[in-house]
């Protein structure tokens, strides 16, 4: 199964595909998402969200996981924020595709092992789960780590049905 995971940003939103036969997981690509600052919002939105369906048409994911908004002090960049992940839930919703969605201390822990690890430990673990992978920078490491999260949560529901049964 294709995973597309999603680290939203208005500025830079990281991207990353993994492909995920139960347990065993590998990259299959992974960029940057940029945008213009001095654009206006409503293009850098469309922007934004052109480039993720671009994505999504050119790897077929069977799957999504998008990162959930963290709140901070500046409601305007908390707000923008919120906006582009909008833009992603959008395009993958009109791909058709199911999205797990996750708090980022759920990614970290999923991936590092504690919920407060830092961004270097998430990109050390991302290049350990996926060895060979080339990063495009620290929001791509962000989104195959978002990735590889959802594809755990699928491998623990798929056990639980089969213990079920």
């Amino acid at each position: 199964m294709l995973i597309l995971g999603l680290d939203p940003g208005l500025g830079t939103t990281g991207w990353g595909m993994i492909r995920a036969d139960g347990n065993r997981l590998s990259h299959v690509a992974n960029g940057q998402i940029r945008t213009d600052a001095s654009m206006p919002l409503p293009r850098r939105l469309a922007l934004l969200h052109g480039a993720i369906v671009e994505v999504i048409r050119s790897h077929q994911p069977q799957g999504a996981a998008v990162e959930e908004v963290l709140g901070n002090s500046n409601a305007q960049s908390t707000l923008k924020l919120g906006q582009a992940r909008g833009m992603a839930l959008l395009a993958a919703a009109q791909a058709e595709l199911v999205v797990g969605e996750y708090h980022p201390s759920i990614v970290k822990k999923a991936v590092v092992g504690t919920g407060g690890a830092a961004k270097e430990q998430v990109q050390a673990m991302v290049a350990r789960l996926l060895p060979g992978v080339k990063l495009a920078g620290a929001d791509a490491a962000d989104a195959l780590a978002v990735a590889i999260t959802h594809a755990h949560h699928l491998a623990s529901a798929k056990a639980m049905l089969r213990r079920a049964v």
